[in-house]
């Protein structure tokens, strides 16, 4: 198998074509390398996407799949190009920056919620695949005419990605508490109707009480829908504040 050394020095996987001008044609695309570890790591967690695993959906050996890919790395970033193409390229500029960068935020939290572990890879580095980087194109694009500098175009677009990812974990993160625990929502509010309702005789948390007592997006059954859209509309009011 291929040392550190030689992994880096074949360099980035999108400055390398598919397939060499000489040579047999290959045996798998790297579209079918992606769906393999795309489907694993959705089965079973990021940590279980490993070469030996990959190669053996493919139905390869795992030193053949080290000709396509120089590691996991790689991997990776073949993985997340797939999802960010799963719906398809971005839709015309419509001229309304705040409803495109609204529609790429829920596309955004969309395909974490498809695929957790997308949180995390993601924002681990950046992503230089065809699919990524038109994505990236049509955001920056959706703040162009905005009297905005190249940077704080960039420095917006980031800022509505870390809170769509930032969100997004934390949506997992309740799905995945309540899975453990063996409840849903409804039943969740069940088990601490009685400790919430002690907290509110104590007297000790006012403002907490005001939000069991009056607050109605912490029960509505579209409560995530509800904070998400409206916590992505401050972060839009605010990005052309300066």
């Amino acid at each position: 198998m291929p040392t550190d050394h030689e992994k880096g020095s074949r360099g980035l996987i999108w400055a390398r074509p598919e397939r060499a001008a000489k040579g047999p044609a290959p045996s798998r695309s790297r579209g079918q390398i992606a769906e393999a570890a795309v489907a694993l790591a959705d089965a079973e967690g990021l940590d279980a996407v490993s070469m030996r695993k990959v190669a053996a959906a493919l139905g390869i050996g795992t030193a053949s799949l080290y000709g396509y890919v120089a590691g996991k790395d790689e991997l990776y970033d073949l993985m997340v190009d797939r999802v960010e193409g799963e719906d398809g390229p971005p839709p015309p500029p419509s001229g309304d920056w705040r409803a495109d960068l609204s529609g790429m935020a829920h596309k955004i939290r969309g395909s974490i919620l498809r695929h957790p572990w997308m949180a995390s890879v993601a924002a681990e580095r950046p992503s230089f695949g065809p699919n990524s980087l038109a994505w990236n194109e049509y955001g920056l694009a959706a703040l162009d005419d905005l009297g905005l500098t190249i940077d704080e175009m960039l420095i917006a677009s980031e800022i509505v990605q870390a809170f769509v990812r930032g969100f997004a974990t934390r949506e997992l993160a309740e799905q995945q508490a309540l899975q453990r625990a063996g409840l849903d929502a409804e039943e969740w509010g069940r088990v601490l109707a009685p400790y919430v309702e002690s907290v509110e005789r104590s007297g000790d948390y006012p403002r907490f009480s005001r939000v069991v007592r009056d607050a109605h997006v912490p029960h509505a059954p579209d409560r995530q829908d509800l904070i998400f859209a409206t916590g992505l509309g401050h972060i839009l009011d605010g990005l052309l504040k300066r």
